[in-house]
């Protein structure tokens, strides 16, 4: 967890989880958060509802993506009873709903400008992030009060450069429109590290306030990774704008 907490009656907490620590069985054991991948859905259930007890709140106040890899993005201001539909980030000022993003070697992304009131939680995959989810998601929130010189960035562990291969032809697309993406594998091979494309953006917006998580899901056996293994779960990151009570 990485909680904060300014001057005002407000704190951002920011989530991020691992494989560990749920109810699901192999090949989604065990903390699996994603009802789309074929796991026992009273199991995720659970695993949600571990979740939510977790950040202190009601299951209902967790809002959950369609996400399919666009630039689409939603402002949400009270809880949703379905997956919010095709969307790859979300934003709220509404304090006490928790934004969710599930990835599997994706690049989780939690925005948050505290004194304005203004979260977001991004789910930037390749495509999404070459084609700009996370500069447009910067822009709402900038267009619903917050500032670039406050909005702090927490970036969890997605696959990395050192084993995420990609043909030369994808690799210098994605370079062109994510500059500092592109790497050369373990392997001596093309490559591409979003997170560290990601993050040359941030800054290059005005965003300078980037903590990054180093870890690899495909490296690393504590997350699940699609890339990896295949038919697998997700985790999640998390944001909440919570007033203090």
């Amino acid at each position: 967890m990485t909680p904060s907490t300014n001057r005002s009656t407000r704190r951002v907490r920011k989530v991020l989880t691992t494989r560990r620590g749920g109810c699901s069985a192999p090949p989604y054991d065990s903390f699996n958060l994603g009802m789309h991948v074929g796991d026992d859905p009273d199991a995720v259930l659970e695993n949600r509802h571990r979740l939510a007890r977790g950040l202190g709140l009601h299951p209902s106040r967790l809002v959950w993506m369609d996400q399919t890899h666009s630039t689409h993005l939603a402002v949400v201001g009270k809880p949703q009873s379905a997956p919010v539909p095709d969307t790859d980030a979300i934003i709220t000022t509404c304090p006490d709903l928790a934004l969710v993003v599930l990835v599997a070697d994706c690049v989780p992304v939690l925005l948050s400008d505290e004194d304005a009131g203004v979260i977001a939680a991004v789910h930037a995959g390749r495509q999404g992030a070459r084609n700009g989810i996370v500069a447009a998601t910067v822009e709402r929130m900038v267009r619903l009060g917050a500032d670039v010189s406050r909005i702090h960035a927490l970036l969890g562990a997605a696959a990395s450069g050192h084993w995420y291969e990609v043909p030369e032809e994808m690799a210098a697309d994605v370079e062109k429109h994510l500059p500092g993406s592109r790497t050369t594998t373990a392997a001596g091979t093309p490559g591409l590290d979003i997170r560290a494309g990601l993050v040359h953006q941030l800054y290059d917006l005005g965003v300078t306030k980037v903590d990054s998580e180093p870890r690899c899901t495909i490296a690393e056996q504590d997350y699940f990774s699609h890339r990896r293994d295949g038919v697998t779960g997700r985790q999640a990151g998390v944001v909440v704008l919570q007033t203090q009570r």
